[in-house]
């Protein structure tokens, strides 16, 4: 609980920052992710004749983190119903909290995706809250890159988690210093982002800037139930993540590919700790 409670507490700047740049629609959305991903696993817990572990605000985390990965014209059902297929696919089946193989946040935004097409469009502006396409759909579509210190700062559009970097950066500093997080997959994830950027002669820093690199690599990426314990593991765990990511935004079919990244490694975090143990 300690642990939930201090991811939290880095993720509070991020969270304040949702609201100022989205308003309702941001206090809507984390409030309704939060308390459907809490009911989901009370009534999963209940039916299945088990003790509530509400407390221990794993819970809590999840519904944040997964709110985190919306649009905020997304309708609230649909982020009720992703959220809560997350938390029980992705979580109560395998056995709940500590058991699960899949990120449980991530798990619900890819049924997002599948389930509701359009229900991260449109991407809106901030404060203002008028239609516009987030910095990374604009790259993904026409090659346009941006001021990196807007992005840097959080001056743009994008899902509701994902647009300060420095907020992002500051929060993941601090977990990884609590040792809420393990520090070699944030460093793998961004050296390898960095490297494929170089490589295909891009600024590096607009990649980490823009979408979800950032807050994938230090918040979702680094869930101690879903990565590698062992510290080779993590290099590689973290090393699959980026390059998936690169790879899906120069030529997948989605602009953003941290949800699957992470969650295709999720895959093979067994064998990586299995055979990865040493070192």
């Amino acid at each position: 609980m300690k642990m939930m409670k201090g991811v939290l507490f880095a993720l509070t700047p991020v969270t304040i920052y949702a609201l100022y740049s989205y308003r309702w629609s941001a206090l809507i959305l984390i409030v309704s992710s939060i308390l459907a991903a809490v009911l989901a696993e009370a009534v999963y817990q209940k039916i299945a004749g088990q003790n509530i572990q509400v407390k221990n605000l794993s819970v809590v985390v999840t519904g944040l983190l997964f709110s985190f990965t919306l649009s905020p014209s997304t309708p609230v059902y649909a982020a009720a119903i992703s959220v809560a297929f997350g938390v029980v696919v992705g979580k109560q089946l395998f056995g709940g909290f500590g058991q699960n193989l899949f990120n449980p946040a991530l798990l619900g935004r890819l049924f997002l995706i599948f389930a509701f097409p359009n229900a991260l469009s449109p991407w809106q502006t901030r404060v203002d809250m008028v239609s516009t396409a987030t910095p990374l759909t604009n790259f993904w579509e026409t090659g346009e890159t941006i001021a990196l210190g807007d992005a840097f700062l959080g001056l743009l559009p994008g899902s509701m988690g994902e647009l300060s970097a420095l907020l992002i950066l500051l929060g993941g500093i601090y977990i990884i210093y609590k040792k809420y997080a393990r520090w070699r997959i944030p460093v793998s994830i961004l050296i390898t982002v960095t490297v494929f950027a170089l490589l295909m002669g891009h600024n590096p820093l607009f990649h980490m800037f823009t979408g979800s690199i950032m807050i994938g690599a230090f918040f979702y990426a680094t869930d101690p139930m879903t990565s590698p314990r062992f510290p080779r593991a993590q290099i590689v765990f973290g090393i699959g993540v980026g390059l998936i990511v690169m790879i899906m935004r120069f030529w997948g079919w989605l602009a953003a590919g941290m949800a699957f990244g992470i969650l295709i490694m999720n895959i093979f975090v067994p064998l990586l700790d299995d055979k990865l143990k040493a070192g």
